[in-house]
């Protein structure tokens, strides 16, 4: 049975802080909790060679939220102004991950209504390091050396990264900055406009503005992976021809698989492609639906797998299923008028079952041991697997990073 509440043991994060007087005492979710019923490793020989692909090569979430939200969803708002994001690093520890991408939970953990401002993004970005340098096992990466010395040595690294470049408002340098604290990757618009370019969001598409063609500029003489994932298809285009080094979708899907803003149109992910791009394939609940799947489960996101890897090359795709520890579906709504994803693209209203949870792609814990067994269960290679599992991307920092 589904159990929300966090155990004592579980608080890991902010080891010499005191619950309940330096930061709010919020009971958090439970991270062990589980709901799929897709079983990664039908019998033993399965589940040892998903076992061996996980433990013998780097593998990437190109995006996810490794914290704790709270079990009563109502504290979320007031427990991620806090800024003390709780990570579940013991579950991250048993995913059989080598590499997280990290970009926190800024979009309604504001300490204003427009959204995160360059003092909020400091903050939290020190706060993280800060965890980060307290605990074991874990290390930040800022260069390839360091995703490939934590798979030696049987860490987990993170890769800080943020959803929007909004925050740097006007000033070239704050990319400069942010580079020099951590920052490896950046998206560039997060839904609503800003100084860069447009968003999903907005129903006029103005792409990329001047300042956005230095700022991307600027992201690749310094060594800052850009991301379109939230952009809008204008401003993903002029992005990908104004880059001088590829550019990653770091959590999307197809818009031919299932028509909402949210997706990429075919037309955005084989330019991508065409530059030496990386897609993530994405599983944050009601986005990758599919036709043939209506109900979001692992089955629905690897429509969008299979769908990307015919058009864009499996050398192009990967994942970064974008999922946290506790109730995913409600943080979704949420936050729905901020992101305006559902706009639908398509002549009529679709229909979709709406979902607890996407089932097989609930957590960060379980995420790449099913993708893993599906890929196996489908007749995938061990070349193939370990590609998408994290090779495709280690290909990509090793021509963005420097």
């Amino acid at each position: 049975m589904y159990s929300p509440a966090a155990k004592p043991d579980d608080y890991e994060s902010f080891p010499y802080l005191r619950r309940g007087t330096d930061f709010p005492a919020v009971e958090l979710s439970d991270p062990s909790a589980r709901r799929s019923r897709f079983d990664a490793g039908s019998d033993d020989d399965r589940r040892a060679r998903i076992e061996r692909l996980l433990a013998d090569n780097v593998t990437i979430s190109f995006h996810d939220h490794p914290q704790l939200l709270p079990a009563d969803f109502a504290d979320t708002p007031d427990f991620l102004r806090a800024k003390h994001e709780f990570t579940a690093f013991a579950e991250l520890r048993r995913a059989g991950l080598t590499a997280v991408f990290d970009n926190w939970f800024g979009v309604i953990g504001s300490t204003r209504r427009a959204g995160w401002k360059w003092d909020d993004l400091i903050t939290t970005l020190g706060l993280r390091l800060a965890d980060l340098a307290h605990q074991d096992g874990v290390v930040v990466a800022r260069t390839v050396g360091d995703i490939l010395d934590a798979q030696r040595d049987g860490h987990v690294a993170f890769v800080m990264g943020t959803e929007s470049a909004g925050m740097i408002e006007n000033e070239l340098d704050r990319i400069d900055v942010l580079y020099g604290l951590g920052i490896r990757q950046m998206g560039l618009v997060y839904a609503e406009a800003n100084t860069l370019g447009s968003g999903q969001k907005e129903q006029l598409d103005g792409g990329l503005t001047a300042f956005g063609r230095r700022a991307v500029e600027r992201m690749n003489a310094v060594g800052m992976l850009i991301d379109v994932s939230h952009a809008s298809d204008r401003t993903s285009l002029d992005a990908i021809e104004a880059s001088a080094k590829p550019i990653a979708i770091t959590h999307a899907g197809a818009r031919a698989v299932w028509p909402i803003a949210r997706m990429k149109p075919d037309e955005v992910l084989k330019a991508c492609a065409e530059r030496g791009g990386v897609l993530g394939i994405e599983a944050a609940p009601h986005t990758t639906v599919s036709y043939d799947h209506r109900a979001q489960s692992i089955e629905s996101v690897m429509d969008h797998f299979t769908h990307a890897v015919e058009l864009m090359g499996i050398e192009h795709v990967a994942f970064g299923p974008d999922t946290l520890y506790g109730d995913h579906a409600a943080f979704q709504k949420a936050i729905s008028h901020v992101i305006g994803s559902s706009t639908v693209f398509d002549a009529g209203d679709l229909e979709w079952e709406r979902v607890g949870h996407v089932d097989g792609l609930e957590n960060p814990t379980e995420n790449f041991r099913n993708i893993a067994g599906w890929l196996v269960e489908h007749g995938y290679r061990d070349d193939e697997i370990t590609a998408v599992l994290g090779g495709n991307i280690l290909r990509l920092l090793s021509e963005v990073w420097r």
